[in-house]
């Protein structure tokens, strides 16, 4: 049965535990014991591992079928598909400087994976790679995955890296390297160019590295992870129980749909007094699984994690999935963009406060009922900013003159049903016009938009607001008042190999709004690019640029970055913010995703090695894109030269 579920309609694939076993010859039996036993599928070996291709002379190799646990027949298709990931023999050492072990290594690990591809199974186990050369293993399975068809490989990696030796200069340093378990998948992976169908089962034992280094493995394509029995503790009934980080670490492979493994001989004894009767956890009279236990505390730290919040949910669906950012001056949004946007209340909820503050400051309690204030929303959209700035003023008890200013004809349309509906037709009047070229009849005291992307200048906000200053006073209030971006080097795996898979330049030179999940934020975020309004002078460029220094923890290990997350934080009016860097994000808002900046060619980095990094913003006469490169450790393509690949068009 699966682990549990955390909320209706869970289905992740993280709710399905599986078992490593033996070589069983009688698959049927072996199936049926592990998954009577409560497992959903098991890790078994396919092929007798006392055979030897060159032990057998040519005749006999001939005439002889190869030793696999049984034949196609013994199981149903669906059976094999669902319940069954072959386990390629572990014995097999692809870069053996013994020539017959090689080769023998070679033959089988593709006899096994064929018959693997026949029986249509999901996913094989890889055995760990022995030594600290993998070239001939990669090679082999390179060939392999030319024509592997659907099935996904799992190289097996121990989740291990020596502790102390952090000083790139320390002759122990490239001993510490080899020693590293990421520094061997990356170099497999790296031989087998980030192939799709290739991925990780990390092993997890009895002690762990260090939280940043652990946290280098969310970036990666981690399919499984196989824990052993020896790496559960005992807790004061008998019963096994994992140790904090551990816990904390399975929890967090749930989370990230990684699927546990339980693997090795039981090391704990069932209590006196569990009961043999619970039909949950036994079959035929009593008999219970040798590893249940193991089992059911997997199941109590799935099923502890509780429900999914509600934003989450609404976000399962673009986690890692890359989207063209707006071109908001180019193209009219749709009804359903503006309906997503609209659900948002955090956000309008934050603008609310923040024109109540200004009104408050713009017109004391004094004149409250003879003063009017003259609020302009430009890119007033299907009206939620105008309604906010409406309950501010009845929140405050201030008179409100409002001037809804939207070039989409579409959504003029629904203001004008909007202000008739209400009944605020002597409140507010609309304006159909780009507010870069209206000529408004009078100055605005505050200017309130929404023109922030997801890093705060990427929807052309700046060069908006520059066209609308000059209605707005010259002691007037303009809402934002400033908003900076930030950006950090990251390990999205996914994100890389998704674009990759376009084949071309464009795609690596193009920035993506993107639900970042399965990636490893490498350093902390750093401000890159500030705007304020109103703007302190009219002959100030928006072009900018930056040069940042990363220091990634010199305890993470080595780590390859494949591109940057992007995010903003705004300053509504005084102490009112909203934006969706990682520290300060604002909770429980959804109106934007982090901005990704990919890499053409990965950069590799050594601990102990400052990043070093360089963003543009740059501007033309009809457009404002941006470029960006490395130069340390290794200096990289320039990205996006005169906009060439992706832009954002006046």
């Amino acid at each position: 049965m699966p682990l549990g579920e955390r909320h209706a309609g869970d289905k992740s694939e993280s709710r399905y535990c599986g078992v490593e076993a033996d070589f069983d010859d009688d698959m049927p039996n072996l199936l049926s014991f592990n998954v009577h036993g409560g497992f959903d599928f098991v890790v078994a070996t396919l092929m007798d591992p006392s055979y030897r291709p060159s032990l057998l002379d040519n005749e006999t190799s001939r005439s002889r079928a190869l030793p696999f646990a049984g034949s196609d027949l013994v199981l149903s298709p669906s059976q094999w598909s669902s319940h069954v990931v072959g386990k390629i023999s572990s014995w097999i050492d692809l870069d053996s400087e013994d020539e017959t072990l090689r080769k023998d290594s070679e033959i089988v690990l593709k006899q096994e994976i064929a018959w693997a591809s026949h029986l249509s199974l999901q996913a094989c186990l890889l055995p760990t790679p022995k030594g600290a050369s993998c070239a001939n293993y990669a090679k082999c399975l390179n060939q392999i995955l030319q024509n592997l068809g659907n099935m996904q490989l799992w190289l097996r990696i121990p989740l291990e890296k020596p502790e102390g030796v952090t000083d790139a200069n320390n002759p122990d340093f490239m001993e510490e390297r080899i020693n590293d378990s990421w520094e061997l998948w990356n170099s497999f992976r790296l031989l087998c160019e980030h192939h799709t169908q290739l991925s990780v089962a990390l092993e997890i034992l009895s002690s762990l590295p260090s939280a940043s280094s652990v946290g280098r493995w969310f970036g990666e394509p981690v399919r499984a992870a196989i824990v052993n029995t020896s790496a559960f503790l005992t807790n004061a009934k008998g019963y096994p129980c994992l140790s904090k980080r551990h816990q904390m670490l399975v929890t967090a492979f749930f989370n990230h749909s990684v699927q546990i493994v339980v693997s090795g001989q039981p090391v704990h004894s069932i209590p006196l007094g569990v009961s043999g009767s619970d039909s949950d956890n036994n079959v035929g009279g009593g008999w219970r699984h040798p590893l249940k236990s193991y089992l059911d505390y997997l199941a109590y730290l799935y099923q502890k994690m509780g429900p999914l919040p509600e934003q989450e949910r609404f976000e399962l669906g673009y986690r890692d999935y890359l989207q063209s950012p707006l071109q908001p001056l180019m193209d009219n949004l749709e009804a359903q963009t503006y309906e997503t946007f609209e659900k948002d209340t955090v956000k309008y909820s934050q603008y609310q406060r923040a024109v109540a503050k200004a009104l408050v400051d713009r017109v004391p309690d004094e004149n409250a009922s003879t003063v009017t204030t003259v609020l302009m929303v430009v890119g007033a959209g299907r009206g939620p900013l105008v309604r906010a700035s409406l309950q501010a003023a009845e929140e405050t008890e201030r008179k409100l003159k409002v001037y809804a200013v939207e070039k989409n004809p579409n959504a003029v349309v629904t203001l004008h049903s909007l202000v008739k509906l209400e009944g605020w037709e002597d409140v507010v009047t609309i304006v159909s016009s780009d507010m870069r070229d209206w000529d408004a009849p009078e100055k605005a005291d505050i200017l309130v938009s929404e023109l922030l992307g997801s890093f705060g200048d990427n929807e052309l906000s700046p060069e908006c607001l520059d066209g609308a200053q000059r209605f707005l006073k010259e002691d007037g209030i303009s809402i934002p008042s400033s908003y900076t971006s930030f950006i950090q080097p990251i390990t999205a795996c996914k994100l890389y190999n998704d674009i990759k898979s376009h084949k071309d330049l464009v795609h690596f030179e193009t920035a993506y709004v993107v639900k970042l999940h399965r990636v490893a934020r490498l350093a902390h975020p750093q401000p890159v690019f500030t705007f304020n309004h109103p703007k302190p002078s009219s002959e100030s460029s928006n072009e900018r640029y930056t040069k940042l220094l990363f220091d990634i923890p010199s305890d993470t290990g080595s780590a390859l970055i494949n591109g940057f997350g992007g995010y903003f934080d705004a300053t509504l009016y005084k102490d009112v913010h909203l934006g969706i860097e990682p520290a300060t994000a604002t909770p429980n808002m959804f109106s934007w995703f982090p901005i990704f900046f990919p890499l053409r060619t990965p950069i590799y980095v050594q601990p102990g090695t400052p990043l070093e990094v360089h963003f543009w913003r740059c501007c033309g006469s009809t457009k404002v894109w941006y470029e960006w490169c490395i130069t340390s450790p290794s200096p990289s393509p320039m990205h996006n030269t005169s906009g060439r690949s992706y832009w954002v068009g006046l």
